[in-house]
């Protein structure tokens, strides 16, 4: 059965992350923008992995510039931004899309597991997915369901 630990990805910073690092975590990932509506979500995902992550959670951020070219910047520039504006601590990778042909690997196996509302497209950025600690999909949540709502389900999920 596929896993979230079955994928890589590239960090912000350009390394290969084999996924599998994160076994026995409870990762939420979100699909990200810095000029989005739903940016100031950043403060609250970091919230998460302040309060969440010495007990095994991880918040792992997408940027993608599908949505209204709602995230142009280079790597360099959405790590700045993200660090600057946000204090965000938690891993970022490089750019990726999460729809059509050139979707990561890692966004068609979230899709699979969990369509929502549009049959599997992901709708818009800060669309969350949580990874229960044996890396199966739990959940999807909509981007405007703020990362505080999420709390109750991340316990749940750490156990």
């Amino acid at each position: 059965m596929t896993s979230l630990h079955d994928f890589s990805a590239t960090s912000i910073d350009g390394q290969e992350v084999d996924l599998s690092s994160y076994d026995g975590k409870v990762v939420l990932v979100v699909n990200t923008a810095s000029k989005c509506g739903f940016t100031p979500q950043y403060q609250g995902l970091q919230a998460l992995q302040d309060e969440y992550g010495e007990q095994g959670l991880v918040v792992l951020g997408f940027p993608c510039d599908q949505f209204g070219h709602q995230e142009p910047g280079t790597e360099d520039e959405i790590a700045t931004f993200c660090e600057r504006n946000f204090g965000v601590t938690f891993p970022l990778f490089s750019k990726i899309d999460v729809n059509g042909d050139d979707a990561h690997p890692l966004y068609r196996w979230l899709k699979d597991e969990q369509g929502g509302l549009l049959g599997g497209k992901i709708k818009w950025n800060f669309t969350k997915f949580l990874v229960g600690k044996d890396g199966q999909v739990l959940d999807r949540y909509a981007p405007t369901t703020k990362p505080e709502k999420l709390g109750g389900d991340i316990q749940k999920a750490l156990g």
